[in-house]
């Protein structure tokens, strides 16, 4: 369990926490993506793409499953990490080349890298619920390029 002093989660207590969430992030297909959210995320888990949209647990590990399929050398490099009460906020690097179909793009050999963005809370040391934007615009684009 993660230990909160003050209702203050810790850098490093994020770090640990969103861990397996990141690991299950690189290269999807090369590991038991469940095992490793199921570390990281309550049952009920809410993965929101927009304010109101989200992905269950199962639906997330789906979805970082087919994307490891498309993408088999996915890379989730975290460049930012800051904690605010129960909050994490994550600024990432996403990379890869697709295989095949990726977002409407045919697989063309080249390699995306955009940036992605995470606010994650966190409820009894696991993740409760997560909002998070990928530009995947500009990912598409670089691959169309």
């Amino acid at each position: 369990m993660a230990t909160v002093v003050d209702d203050v989660l810790t850098v490093d207590e994020a770090r640990r926490i969103t861990a397996p969430i990141f690991e299950a992030l690189n290269r999807p297909s090369e590991k038991d993506v469940s095992a490793l959210l199921t570390q990281a995320c309550h049952d009920d888990y809410r993965s929101y793409y927009t304010n109101e949209e989200f992905w269950t647990l199962d639906q997330f590990a789906g979805a970082i499953k087919a994307m490891g399929t498309a993408v088999p050398d996915l890379t989730w490099e975290v460049l930012e990490l800051h904690v605010s009460g129960d909050q994490i906020f994550a600024r990432g690097l996403v990379s890869g080349t697709p295989v095949a179909e990726f977002y409407g793009a045919a697989p063309t050999g080249k390699t995306f890298r955009t940036m992605t963005m995470e606010i994650l809370t966190v409820r009894d040391g696991k993740l409760t619920k997560a909002y998070h934007v990928e530009n995947w615009k500009a990912a598409i684009e670089q691959l169309a390029a």
